[in-house]
């Protein structure tokens, strides 16, 4: 035995008690129990056990303290539960991550969800710890190589950032975060699936993150099923655990899918304690539940690493003004939109780039490559103007030199957006450049076609009609019909 299996099974046993604090049910109000003989001993977030009887254990944490009662909220359906059952005040709200996570699937609560048995970790780490202190915490690092030509050029992610990707259902967020956790930059990659259907979850570990990303990844997960306290954990238990390769002065790299699914089970919990919904049903810790969440991301301070963070948001029929995307656009360092019109036509990633932005720009980039970030925008949003008309046919060549451009490179730009880059940052640049060039001499060559086309005078008046000396009448060549015959005279 090493040692560090040796100081987990030594945290193991020290968690291990003869005698513990029993209460017993007194009420059964809607989903939450009142516990009596608790209130001298509980705390707020404390877990508890019910045992019904029959033998089946129902866990819960406790929601309101009393002066001789606390309330529970159960993490399941309290059916079976019966007034006098007993109740066990287990240790406070806390995770144990280890370094022996790495390659695991695990519940919210340190548990195993492969099969294989999981020994806690030697120290253990509150759920909702504080973020580094704000002066003492470093800039934002170099920038990261993604494995995505977009990522790499035109929306870069360095090191410490945090960036958020707003999506509707169905449009391929769990895929492009797989691909981020198998390809970017990172030590230990750490994954909340937060409310994710239970189907999915061997699907993704198998299939869509594959053996080489679960290589150097810890997943967590809490289905769709669990309680909203389970699922409120998820997130909480995830970002403890980056925390511990953090503070080995690793860099992590943290995805969560969702932080809507994230919020709306606060919103439950919340609800639940009695604090009463104010914005579309959220209740007004909501912001604070999650900017404290996103806050404990980013550069570490002193010896410790990095939490590099990738949060995804599920906005509901792409209204990007809706509570959850508000608060989060205000608070990370960048956001990445997918745009379902983008992926019926078969471009993934769906990346709509006029509405996303990094915030690590102009900084993550040099001068060149500002500039060439700038043209390809540029270009794009020229032709996304134009596009109804030009697809109606009402737009004659020569008529803009940009726009002329813009069409010219539009399929070129479109499928760079989707590249895959098995090499570096700087060979994306270098293809994005090469675009631009052809980009430039299209615009010099319906220049030179504008130049090309003679002036054409105005015809001039034809001149009047005049009698000659002999009384014949004189008509102006320009005016002749067709057949050259003359006008009838006066």
């Amino acid at each position: 035995m090493n040692q560090s299996d040796f100081d987990s099974l030594t945290a193991e046993i020290s968690t291990l008690s003869a005698v513990r604090t029993v209460g017993r049910i007194c009420a059964v109000e809607g989903n939450t129990l009142r516990v009596s003989g608790l209130g001298h001993a509980a705390r707020m977030g404390d877990q508890l056990q019910v045992y019904r009887r029959g033998g089946e254990v129902l866990g819960g944490e406790v929601l309101q303290l009393a002066q001789d009662s606390v309330v529970m909220l159960p993490d399941a359906a309290p059916d079976g539960v019966s007034l006098g059952d007993r109740v066990a005040l287990l240790d406070a709200n806390t995770i144990a991550p280890s370094d022996a996570w790495i390659g695991r699937i695990i519940d919210p609560y340190g548990k195993p969800l492969d099969g294989a048995p999981l020994m806690r970790g030697a120290r253990a780490r509150a759920l909702r710890a504080d973020p580094p202190a704000a002066a003492t915490r470093r800039a934002m690092g170099e920038r990261l190589e993604t494995g995505m030509a977009v990522f790499n050029t035109l929306l870069p992610v360095v090191r410490g950032q945090r960036v958020g990707l707003f999506a509707g259902s169905g449009v391929g967020k769990s895929s492009l975060l797989a691909h981020l956790a198998r390809n970017m930059q990172a030590d230990v990659v750490v994954i909340a699936l937060v409310g994710e259907r239970g189907r999915e979850l061997r699907d993704f570990v198998e299939n869509v993150l594959g053996e080489e990303g679960m290589k150097r990844s810890v997943v967590i997960a809490a289905t769709s099923d669990r309680s909203p306290l389970v699922r409120r954990r998820c997130a909480w238990t995830a970002m403890s655990v980056a925390e511990h390769f953090r503070d080995q002065g690793k860099h992590v790299l943290f995805l969560a899918d969702s932080i809507t699914r994230f919020a709306e089970a606060h919103r439950e919990v919340a609800v639940a304690s009695g604090e009463a919904p104010s914005l579309r049903g959220y209740p007004p810790s909501t912001a604070h539940t999650i900017m404290s969440l996103c806050e404990r991301a980013g550069p570490g301070a002193g010896s410790s690493g990095d939490i590099t963070a990738v949060l995804s948001v599920l906005v509901a029929g792409s209204d990007m003004e809706e509570p959850i995307a508000d608060i989060l656009r205000g608070v990370l360092d960048g956001h990445v939109v997918l745009d379902r019109k983008i992926a019926e036509r078969g471009r993934y990633p769906a990346v709509d780039l006029l509405r996303s932005v990094s915030r690590s720009l102009p900084d993550a980039a040099s001068p060149e490559e500002n500039a060439s970030l700038t043209e390809a925008r540029q270009l794009l949003g020229a032709y996304a103007q134009s596009e109804m008309m030009i697809r109606a046919g009402l737009y004659s060549e020569g008529s803009d030199p940009m726009l002329d451009s813009a069409i010219k490179v539009q399929s070129d730009l479109d499928a760079f957006l989707a590249e895959k880059e098995s090499q570096d940052s700087s060979h994306s640049f270098s293809r994005l450049q090469l675009i631009l060039r052809r980009a430039q001499s299209a615009g010099r060559s319906a220049g030179q076609k504008r130049s090309n086309v003679p002036n054409r005078a105005a015809p001039s008046a034809p001149a009047p009609r005049q009698r000659a000396s002999g009384g014949a009448l004189t008509v102006n060549p320009a005016v002749r019909g067709a057949s050259g015959g003359q006008l009838p005279a006066e």
